[in-house]
């Protein structure tokens, strides 16, 4: 049905909010901002917005202080490498599955920039994605960046893989099916083409 599959990150591949948490709730100690501490579920609902929005919504009306992005970016890579994250059960076995019936494999982030590295690094998944974007390396919107891959590698049937109404809208928007990883963050997602109880799902299509 589909030759190529392109994937969220957070809520699809794998679930990293504890880590996240203890990245922000470090990196506004460190700054000296007066915030409550973030948590999973405050984190949970932010999940799939870009890293700007996430700042104004944990932040509010509190200023923050000129280097605080730099501070948070710094704080990513040095923490995410040793912290990750936990991969939702059977996605590797999965992607090696596709990938051995030659589908070709992507994701498309929204996170900062090294999230995707970073996240491969952990998982050991490096062999198995041919590529990625990420909002925090080119800054552009998600829906940019699925039609970014499509073009370069000439994909003729692919699918977007997401789990919130974000993702939904983004893959609509680059022209695409939505696949949604109903078991991941979103919730209330009504605009999909298939529904993913569990990642395995994917061998069906």
């Amino acid at each position: 049905m589909f030759d190529s599959y392109i994937f969220d990150m957070d809520g699809t591949l794998w679930d990293a909010v504890d880590s996240y948490c203890a990245v922000w709730n470090r990196t506004f100690e460190e700054c000296g901002v007066n915030v409550a501490a973030v948590t999973r579920p405050q984190l949970e609902a932010l999940m799939g917005t870009p890293l700007d929005g996430i700042c104004r919504a944990l932040a509010g009306d509190t200023a923050l202080p000129a280097g605080f992005m730099e501070r948070l970016h710094a704080n990513e890579v040095g923490m995410m490498p040793s912290l990750g994250g936990r991969l939702y059960p059977d996605v590797r076995s999965t992607l090696e599955a596709l990938k051995a019936r030659g589908a070709r494999l992507f994701m498309v982030s929204n996170c900062d920039a090294g999230g995707v590295p970073n996240f491969l690094r952990f998982t050991g998944l490096e062999g198995l994605i041919e590529d990625f974007r990420a909002f925090g390396d080119n800054g552009c919107e998600k829906d940019v960046n699925i039609a970014a891959i499509v073009e370069r590698y000439n994909l003729s049937a692919p699918v977007y893989v997401g789990d919130t109404a974000g993702d939904a809208a983004a893959t609509h928007k680059a022209g695409l099916p939505f696949a949604w990883a109903a078991y991941g963050f979103g919730r209330d997602v009504t605009d999909y083409e298939i529904k993913l109880d569990k990642f395995s799902d994917l061998n069906r299509l």
